[in-house]
């Protein structure tokens, strides 16, 4: 990471939602979506961001991306006119600010308007930041459509949603996110709601395209087989914070944290003669909300003591070759 150019650095990112409001007071119980993360993500680099559902994946997806506000901290993005803090834009600057950083959503059945064709969902873009006229957009989308996939573009231009299948609605959600050539996208699990069989075509498209398109990724996941498949580094979060980042065949061959190991130990493997020796943590997900100061993990860590109980959560560090923990006892 040393010596590639930074793209996307993230510093001390916080979300907080009020959980409970008074009508005279500000409320002062807070869910703590994203708590002060830092993550530095390289040029035409990609990074898996997994962990279990609730842990804040989406939120700092949709952070990234400017979709909601973020409460502290900083996001500074590499742009052709020098490196902007995108938590700082607003106006004219924001609108400028989404030609370089796209998503694309989970769900492609509700990521679409049902009333546009598909001609104007891709087009979309190109309209709302004046790009071309009519005929020239007509060309670029019907490129971009033939890029993800969806040939012969003319037979698909001016279809609806519902007249497609899954997997073509997420190649068209691809071709929305791209068609401006984005330089940072963020993919949301964009494969965890299609059939297995097409899966891989998706995945190996996207991996097609950000080599095409000079695209880097931060991509969401649950799964850790699909993030080995797509990803340079993994970032492993745990109750809003990152707990463990390496490199991809670095995390999954030697993990550190008690809450890696855990969700290592529960990937199924196609061996019945296999037997892995199970990682047991202690009790359920706590409630991100006013959690103590303390380790995130401490309740259910089979390796805390008395040192992390007294202690603030503890810093992502390096515990040699870039294998970065949060961890008091590894």
């Amino acid at each position: 990471m040393t010596e590639q150019r930074i793209l996307v650095n993230i510093r001390n990112l916080s979300k907080l939602y009020p959980a409970s409001t008074g009508i005279f007071s500000k409320s002062d119980v807070f869910v703590h979506a994203v708590s002060k993360i830092n993550l530095q993500i390289a040029h035409g680099e990609s990074v898996g961001l997994v962990g279990e559902s609730g842990c804040g994946k989406t939120t700092t997806g949709k952070l990234l991306t400017r979709l909601i506000d973020p409460t502290e901290g900083s996001i500074e993005l590499d742009t052709e006119d020098g490196v902007v803090d995108i938590a700082q834009l607003k106006g004219n600057a924001l609108k400028r600010f989404r030609r370089n950083v796209q998503m694309i959503f989970q769900d492609p059945y509700e990521s679409m308007n049902p009333r546009l064709t598909i001609y104007d969902t891709v087009a979309e873009p190109l309209n709302v930041q004046g790009i071309g006229s009519v005929p020239e957009r007509e060309e670029r989308v019907a490129q971009f459509l033939e890029t993800v996939g969806l040939t012969p573009a003319s037979s698909f231009m001016f279809r609806y949603p519902h007249e497609l299948s899954g997997g073509q609605r997420q190649r068209i959600a691809i071709a929305r996110a791209l068609v401006m050539e984005p330089r940072f996208v963020v993919a949301d699990e964009p494969t965890s709601m299609l059939d297995v069989s097409v899966r891989t075509g998706v995945m190996q498209l996207m991996q097609d395209l950000a080599d095409r398109l000079s695209v880097t990724y931060l991509y969401i996941t649950h799964d850790l087989a699909v993030a080995r498949y797509m990803c340079n580094r993994i970032a492993v979060m745990y109750l809003g914070k990152i707990v463990e980042l390496a490199e991809t065949e670095e995390l999954l061959h030697h993990p550190q944290h008690p809450y890696t190991k855990a969700l290592l130990s529960a990937v199924p493997v196609p061996d019945p003669t296999f037997k892995r020796k199970p990682v047991v943590i202690k009790g359920g997900v706590s409630k991100p909300i006013n959690p103590p100061p303390q380790c995130r993990f401490y309740p259910r860590c089979p390796l805390a003591d008395d040192f992390c109980r007294d202690n603030d959560h503890p810093p992502l560090e390096d515990k040699g070759g870039e294998h970065f923990v949060a961890c008091y006892k590894v």
